[in-house]
Order: C-alpha cells, then structure tokens, then sequence
C-alpha cells in the first residue's frame, strides 16, 4: 500500500489540480506550473495521510472483498476455495466498493484540500480566517482534519461520500473483476497460482481500467472536497454536476483521465503484488510453523 501512494502521490497531485483547480490548462502545463511555483515538494502534497492510512485502507478493502467473495463461493458451490462466479465477484467488489467509502473519505478530504493549498503554512503570513486563494491555510494533514472538524462537524469530514460511492462502486467493479480475468488469462496452463509477472500485468491492467471508469465521479468527488478550501460553491454532489456541466461541458468529466489511466497502471501493480506476495509468504510460513 505504502508503495502504490508513494509510486501514484506526483501523478495524484496533477490530476487533483486539474480537475478542482483553475488555470493550469493540460497535463504537461500542470506539471510545469506545480514545478515552477512549489518544486519537486509541491507534487507530494498531502501524502503523509495517505501514507499512514493506507495499510489499514487496504487491508480492509482487500480483507473484505476476499471473505465475501469466500462467503459466495461457500453459499453457492459448498467450497469457500471454488473459483467464484462473474456474479459473486461484482458483488464481492460492490461490498468492498461500500465498505472503502467510509474509511476513504476523510483521507481523500485531507489529501485534496493539502494539494489544492497551493502555499505552505506560515504563521507570519497567514491573516485569521484567511480565505484568499493562495494563502496557507493548514499546517499539515492533523491540523486540517482538526480545522475541518472545528468548521465543519463531522458532516464535512465525510464532504463527497456520496461521490466517492458513486466513483469507488463502480471503480472497484472494474478493479477487482479484469484483475481476476487478466489473471487467469496470462498465467502460464497447468500454474496453481499466477507468476509474480502475471500479477503485476494483472494489476496494473486492472488499475488502468479502473481509473478510467472512475474518471467522471472522480473529477466531482475532488471539486467537493477542494470547495471549502478557500470558496465555498457547491451545495451537493448534483450542484457540483450541474454547475461543472453548464459552465464546461460534457469535457469537464474526462478532466485528469490520462493521468488517472497512467498512474493506474504503476500504483495498482504495486498493490497487487505486494497483497499476493505477503499472502504467499504468510501462508509458507505457516505450513512450516504448521506441518
């Protein structure tokens, strides 16, 4: 998990930017604005909440969907073993899809307003309530949390809940699902389990899909959570569609795909390898501690 934030963080940053943020027209101009005004420190914003959650993130997303999928293969084939049915994988992904929303989203919330606060804090320029874009407002990812709380309650921790679901249902539908079928399609016949090769091409295949089908609710998702950061101008989840449609067009949804597609590939192998890797390696040594 670790490796996925780190290796996917820069790339992160970009999309975020350009989708809830202003003036940083196409992909290579983002880049080069971030570089220009924040140095290489600008492109990893925000990833040290990420960074501390995202062992307990994916070890329940990935815990839960495994045991449901286990749960569906024992109720319809008598074997929690049995290769799973399509039907029983999508299910198993719309569970995990759910169940990742409530531990996600006050870490995308943290991660997206530390990335849309385009200077650092300092005390000595900061004016109490300071709400002019640019200002510093949060001194890191504690005091922006604790700052949300204090404004917002807990009703604005989980600002964009209804976006994230609307994004990770379907996105983990397309995570879970190609991975399983890539799987199983490249790893060499007569292989009980697919090559650490095979897993990482999987992985990252799937991560790229994932992130494509993503793609529209994630562009809503970060305008919500970057509103509050120094405006506040969406009332909801379909206030956010309906203001970014009318003024931007049907385009406006397809903003960051290239980079959420590109960073999907790397992040997603990452993941996936270290989760197969660590289970093998946890289950030898306890068939050896085990005989």
């Amino acid at each position: 998990g670790i490796a996925s934030v780190f290796a996917g963080h820069p790339l992160d940053t970009i999309k975020t930017r350009l989708q809830a943020g202003q003036g940083y027209g196409n992909t290579l101009k983002c880049v080069l604005t971030v570089y220009r005004n924040e140095s290489l420190a600008g492109f990893f914003k925000g990833m040290s909440f990420p960074m501390a959650s995202i062992g307990i993130y994916s070890s329940v997303v990935f815990g839960v969907f495994s045991n449901t999928q286990r749960l569906l293969s024992q109720l319809h084939h008598g074997d929690p073993a049995a290769a799973p049915s399509l039907a029983d994988l999508t299910l198993a992904s719309v569970v995990a899809g759910v169940i990742s929303v409530g531990i996600g989203t006050p870490v995308e919330l943290v991660k997206t307003r530390l990335q849309m606060q385009t200077q650092s804090y300092t005390k000595a320029n900061l004016k109490l309530n300071s709400t002019v874009p640019g200002s510093p407002v949060y001194r890191g990812p504690i005091h922006c949390l604790r700052t949300i709380l204090q404004k917002e309650g807990l009703p604005g921790v989980y600002r964009g809940n209804v976006a994230m679901l609307l994004r990770d249902v379907p996105g983990y539908c397309a995570y879970f699902i190609p991975y399983a079928m890539f799987c199983d399609w490249i790893t060499p016949h007569g292989s009980i389990s697919p090559n650490a090769f095979s897993i990482w091409v999987a992985g990252g295949v799937a991560g790229a899909i994932s992130w494509a089908v993503s793609t529209p609710m994630d562009v809503v998702k970060s305008r919500l959570q970057a509103d509050g950061v120094y405006l506040n101008q969406y009332k909801g989840t379909l206030d956010c569609m309906l203001q970014s449609y009318q003024n931007e067009g049907l385009k406006v949804f397809c903003r960051g795909l290239m980079v959420n597609t590109v960073r999907g590939f790397p992040s997603s192998a990452a993941m996936f390898l270290g989760y197969e890797l660590s289970l093998k390696a946890m289950k030898r040594c306890q068939t050896e501690t085990n005989p």
